[in-house]
């Protein structure tokens, strides 16, 4: 096996997928953000200054999604179908879990749209709660899901 993103040289290129059915498919991806005790408490009793940190995380999750192609230089544009972007509180963290579904029908999968939704809306979260708690830690971004295209179905 080979990575796909390098021509024989070595040199970085875009994946000719000009070649491959287009199919149905779906990725989800999974991450979180631990903060301090009392960040969550902030968080989770909505006195955060900033405002709604969970409703702002999602929105900029699912625009980051429909970003991807802008942030990573070899990936597809897609015409992304669905995005959904669920941040659950979690005590025993302390901190948020977040996960991210994306969606399209194409000729290349959705796992950068679903990790790049995670990945922006951990960062909003952590934009939002700063002022309180630089030490805040996000981890655990992976693809738990992935469906679709010749490769079939993955799942962590």
């Amino acid at each position: 096996m080979s990575l796909t993103h390098f021509d024989k040289k070595g040199d970085a290129h875009m994946v000719d997928v000009s070649d491959k059915d287009v199919t149905a498919r779906i990725a989800t991806a999974e991450g979180h953000i631990k903060m301090a005790a009392e960040t969550f408490s902030i968080i989770s009793e909505g006195r955060a200054k900033k405002g709604d940190v969970l409703g702002i995380a999602r929105l900029a999750g699912i625009m980051g999604a429909k970003k991807t192609p802008d942030l990573i230089p070899l990936c597809h544009p897609l015409p992304v179908t669905k995005v959904a972007v669920d941040l659950t509180l979690d005590p025993d963290l302390p901190g948020v879990r977040i996960a991210a579904t994306v969606k399209t029908t194409g000729q290349t999968g959705v796992e950068m749209e679903a990790l790049t939704a995670v990945s922006t809306a951990a960062l909003t979260v952590y934009d939002m709660a700063k002022a309180v708690d630089k030490a805040m830690e996000i981890g655990g971004v992976r693809v738990i899901l992935k469906d679709g295209g010749k490769s079939g179905r993955y799942e962590a």
